[in-house]
């Protein structure tokens, strides 16, 4: 397993465990546990962020190396997994922003939205990192362009 994408991948999976029981702590009114969660939350978001933009500039992107016959669907699904990421990343951004402004009313309204996308994020993430490094052997490491759309 190559070591910085299984890095990056833990720290997204725990940035959604993480949220998961920020969740659970709103909905019992622990208003304390759910700060800090939220918070360690992001940071281990911005953990992965940090890891992928390093990996990416440094040493390049991996492309599809599986079958041919399934790498169309592979690219369309790592598109909509790279939307989702920028929206659920502009999101939680403006949430987070959100609470430490106590603009409650408003972070209330758009969290658990946030909350949702940043799931779906975890879970094509972990898909994406199961399909190129796990099930497949991953292709060439090469830019991003290249990784994503073979040119």
């Amino acid at each position: 397993m190559p070591l910085l994408p299984t890095l990056s991948t833990f720290f997204i999976v725990v940035s959604a465990i993480l949220v998961a029981f920020g969740w659970v702590f709103i909905a019992k009114d622990k208003r304390k546990a759910h700060k800090r969660t939220m918070v360690a939350a992001s940071i281990s978001a911005l953990t992965f962020f940090i890891i992928y933009v390093s990996r990416t500039i440094f040493v390049g992107n991996t492309s599809f190396g599986g079958p041919d016959q399934i790498k169309t669907y592979y690219t369309i699904f790592l598109i909509f997994h790279i939307i989702l990421a920028t929206t659920g990343g502009v999101f939680g951004l403006v949430t987070l922003n959100l609470a430490l402004k106590r603009k409650l009313p408003k972070h209330r309204k758009i969290g658990p939205v946030t909350s949702v996308i940043w799931f779906c994020t975890a879970i094509t993430g972990v898909m994406v990192y199961l399909l190129l490094y796990i099930i497949y052997d991953g292709g060439t490491t090469t830019s991003m362009l290249k990784a994503i759309f073979g040119f």
